[in-house]
């Protein structure tokens, strides 16, 4: 539901801003619509719209990646990350994650701490097999 609202908002601003300079469509336009129905739709911190601004902002960041020169896409169809850039990639952002998780871990999603709580400091409390792989702490 918060994705219908947020097209109806954007492609309503995309018109309006349109029709105010005289058909014509500027680059700003798209920002523009994008903040207003981001702040308007997604802006009320709730679970759901964490996941969604966190699942936007990370593909966006990863659209920074320099693309492989050697894949020929089809029109339309996304190029892959180069191989050694993306490696580059996977490796900052794992360090940074492993150290905000580290020295303030209070700032990451209560979803993904939790899971990270679970994987790396609960898994060094245990003792048997079972609550190794299925309940430790």
């Amino acid at each position: 539901m918060g994705l219908a609202k947020f097209v109806t908002v954007y492609k309503t601003l995309l018109l309006v801003q349109k029709r105010l300079h005289g058909g014509k469509q500027n680059s700003a336009d798209t920002f523009f619509a994008g903040l207003v129905g981001g702040y308007v739709v997604f802006g009320d911190r709730t679970a759901i719209n964490e996941q969604i601004v966190l699942y936007v902002v990370s593909r966006v960041v990863a659209s920074f990646i320099p693309r492989d020169s050697t894949v020929k896409s089809p029109p339309g169809k996304a190029v892959p990350p180069n191989a050694r850039h993306f490696s580059i990639f996977a490796a900052l952002a794992w360090g940074a994650v492993m150290w905000i998780f580290q020295e303030r871990g209070e700032t990451i999603q209560p979803g993904m701490l939790s899971s990270m709580n679970f994987l790396y400091r609960d898994s060094e409390k245990w003792n048997g097999l079972r609550t190794l792989l299925w309940k430790n702490k």
